[in-house]
């Protein structure tokens, strides 16, 4: 079995989401940002956990993304599930035709088998919460208050109403009159 970017990715982002789930809705951006990973890729991601009801999505100013269920009943399993990451380590994909069409099962078939059951029950036990609670005792730091995206820190400059003419014709239009 091979773990690619995508579940890693998608374990990654739930565990950022779930540390941050006390200050609402969690902006794709915020997320892409702290840990590295295209907004875009995310976005795909996001969906995918969208669709499992996973997570939740807010829209509008401070909306995001929230946890579809309590950070206890998600487990790493249901997350690489729901992006479909395949977790196979035997050749044929579970079909039982690794020698061919009319060969069947290679001999290693019922070992690969045994494993993929052994992983799928191995990442079913560990749910988000642990994984949230790993990251707390090691003394990661998440900011107190949400981040106001919708608020500008710049202040609002309005425009100055000229009344003057604006050129040479205007100009000498209103100076003969």
């Amino acid at each position: 079995m091979r773990l690619t970017t995508k579940g890693r990715f998608a374990v990654t982002a739930m565990i950022d989401l779930a540390l941050r789930s006390n200050n609402g809705p969690v902006a794709l951006a915020a997320i892409s940002q702290r840990q590295q990973i295209s907004l875009s890729y995310l976005e795909q991601l996001f969906g995918k956990l969208r669709r499992h009801e996973l997570v939740e999505s807010t829209r509008g100013p401070g909306g995001g993304y929230s946890l579809g269920r309590g950070a206890g009943e998600i487990t790493v399993a249901d997350i690489i599930v729901a992006v479909d990451e395949p977790i196979d380590a035997t050749g044929c994909g579970g079909k039982g035709d690794c020698m061919g069409e009319d060969s069947g099962k290679c001999m290693t078939h019922d070992l690969w088998s045994s494993l993929n059951a052994k992983m799928i029950e191995y990442l079913d036990s560990i749910s988000l919460k642990k994984l949230v609670d790993e990251q707390l005792a090691k003394g990661v730091s998440i900011e107190e208050a949400p981040i106001k995206r919708a608020i500008s820190s710049q202040p609002v400059v309005k425009p100055i109403k000229v009344t003057a003419p604006n050129s040479v014709f205007a100009l000498g239009s209103a100076l003969s009159k």
